[in-house]
């Protein structure tokens, strides 16, 4: 057991029979009453944020968590299928576990998985940007640059994603896995 005084950015609790990251948090002392912690919570099943006070000195459960390098191989039926980097163990993991960010997963990227004590999954964790190329869009015209107009383009992963017009096939495209967003267009 720990108390608020231990917090900080990144730490690992279990609040409300479910496994939390602080975010952020604050002590506040003020001029009447005791002092308190606030803080912004986000649960690592779910991703959704949540901010809570606990009085200064509060008892609270840390999670002991490991971070281990997997990289993705294929998907099937139950999942996907994951390498230990060091130990070449494959391991299956249901597919939910990755979000919205799933689609943008190519054979060959790393990922990185926190796991507890106990051998658990507690949640997987994509690069926040990967490069892909676009194999379907719209062709391009030269100096379509001035007006912000988007079209769709198909990634080679299967996604779908809103790129400037002056976007074509075959170019290698920056994405950020956390929105789905078009960031820029990589030099190969």
């Amino acid at each position: 057991m720990a108390d608020t005084s231990d917090f900080r950015n990144g730490l690992i609790i279990k609040f409300k029979n479910d496994l939390y990251t602080i975010v952020e948090f604050q002590h506040v002392k003020p001029g009447k009453g005791g002092a308190f912690v606030r803080t912004t919570l986000k649960n690592l099943r779910t991703g959704r944020v949540l901010d809570n006070t606990f009085r200064s000195g509060e008892s609270v459960e840390v999670v002991r968590v490991e971070r281990r390098k997997y990289q993705y191989l294929y998907k099937e039926s139950g999942g996907f299928v994951l390498m230990d980097n060091e130990t070449y163990e494959q391991i299956t993991v249901p597919e939910d576990m990755f979000g919205e960010g799933k689609k943008f997963l190519k054979e060959g990227e790393e990922v990185e998985l926190l796991v507890d004590d106990d051998e658990n999954i507690v949640t997987t964790e994509l690069p926040i940007f990967v490069t892909l190329k676009v194999i379907e869009t719209e062709p391009g015209f030269k100096g379509d640059t001035a007006t912000n107009v988007l079209k769709p383009a198909k990634v080679e992963t299967g996604a779908t994603v809103q790129v400037p017009l002056f976007i074509n096939e075959g170019d290698l495209l920056k994405i950020d896995t956390r929105t789905g967003q078009y960031v820029e267009r990589v030099k190969s």
